[in-house]
């Protein structure tokens, strides 16, 4: 049926409301290109007269920012990206399509999460537990990797009625009582691995002998709490990317002879590597941004230490901590604002690259649809 016809009256109504939405739609990327401009304009001016005092020694002290700030960024990748790019991988490639349409709207609402409710929690709950607990929250952390690979090797041993039952595009429903329960044996067997082979006290064996002090809220409270909230995001976007592959590729490597494995490897790893590696970068400049998790679960102490045990301060939380109280035109007002422009920086340069490595993922998919 051949749609009627817009009235020779209407389609210059028509044409104007386009014209004004383009316009509307244009005006706003713009106001928004020159809001980001003037930011990095306005950072760099009220630098200018530091930099041209070329104090170093004023310089210096921006060095232990950095260093707190790269330090809890690399905590929070060490926790996030294991986590999430196997999450990724196994719900683009494995899960059921059924299971996974309830899981990623689950996963990505994760990231609406503020990052103060997730400092609180860091920081009066989990940070005192982990202080009790050192022994075991160390348990859990190698034992739980250990354990999801133990379930898979029981899986792959087991016979083919049990495998039948225990499908593994559901196995993020099963394998969550097969974790719950190495927990469990990881907390109940931690009391007595710590009293005979550690001397009872974790934290007092590491001080007497390898002289690492125990800070409550340290770079390991930190890297938990932040990569809690990373995860969301580089999960989601990973996820995106793995999924438009084209099946015909892994479809086709299947064909050849190749297995499930070898076939995501080789073939869907490397098609989806730009889209993985945007990921990844995105969720390295939310957490070098990140503010309040580090704030409240860090200790705020500007050290120089590679100690997981120890507290750190990043430039985020630093400037919001002292620039209410610093006088305009000052040395510390000065300094803040540089470290506001490296993050600025940073960050710019952090996104751009993730879109640019997108747009050619992008491209990719459509030379492969093209000659396919």
């Amino acid at each position: 049926m051949i749609p009627p016809r817009l009235t020779s009256t209407r389609q210059p109504l028509r044409q104007l409301q386009d014209r004004i939405a383009t316009g509307l739609i244009t005006a706003g990327g713009l106001v928004v290109l020159l809001a980001i401009l003037a930011i990095g304009v306005f950072l760099l001016w009220e630098t200018l007269p530091l930099l041209a005092m070329g104090d170093t020694l004023a310089l210096a002290k921006l060095s232990p920012l950095a260093w707190g700030t790269l330090k809890a960024a690399l905590a929070a990748l060490l926790f996030a990206v294991p986590v999430a790019l196997g999450a990724a991988i196994y719900s683009a490639m494995f899960m059921s399509p059924r299971l996974r349409s309830r899981i990623k709207p689950a996963l990505e609402m994760m990231e609406a999460i503020p990052g103060v409710v997730v400092g609180f929690i860091a920081g009066l709950i989990l940070a005192p537990w982990v202080e009790r607990h050192l022994a075991s929250a160390m348990v859990l952390i190698l034992w739980l990797p250990l354990s999801a690979a133990l379930a898979g090797l029981l899986w792959q041993w087991a016979q083919t009625r049990l495998r039948g039952r225990l499908s593994f595009s559901w196995a993020g429903v099963w394998l969550v009582p097969w974790l719950v329960l190495m927990v469990a044996i990881a907390l109940w067997l931690t009391p007595w691995i710590e009293q005979q082979l550690l001397g009872g006290d974790l934290r007092q064996l590491l001080d007497q002998r390898f002289g690492i002090d125990y800070a409550t809220r340290n770079a390991l409270i930190v890297g938990i709490a932040m990569g809690f909230a990373v995860i969301p995001g580089i999960y989601s976007l990973a996820d995106d990317a793995l999924a438009d592959v084209p099946s015909s590729l892994v479809e086709g490597a299947q064909a050849l002879g190749a297995s499930r494995w070898q076939a995501l490897w080789k073939v869907a790893l490397k098609a989806a590597g730009p889209g993985v590696f945007s990921a990844v970068m995105i969720g390295a400049g939310r957490a070098v941004g990140e503010t309040m998790i580090v704030l409240m679960a860090s200790g705020n102490t500007a050290l120089f230490s590679a100690s997981p045990f120890e507290g750190m301060r990043s430039m985020a939380a630093a400037i919001a901590i002292e620039l209410p109280e610093a006088s305009p035109g000052g040395q510390t007002y000065h300094l803040l604002i540089l470290a506001a422009l490296v993050l600025f920086i940073f960050t710019f340069l952090v996104n751009t690259l993730a879109e640019v490595v997108r747009q050619r993922l992008r491209r990719r998919y459509n030379q492969m649809e093209a000659t396919s």
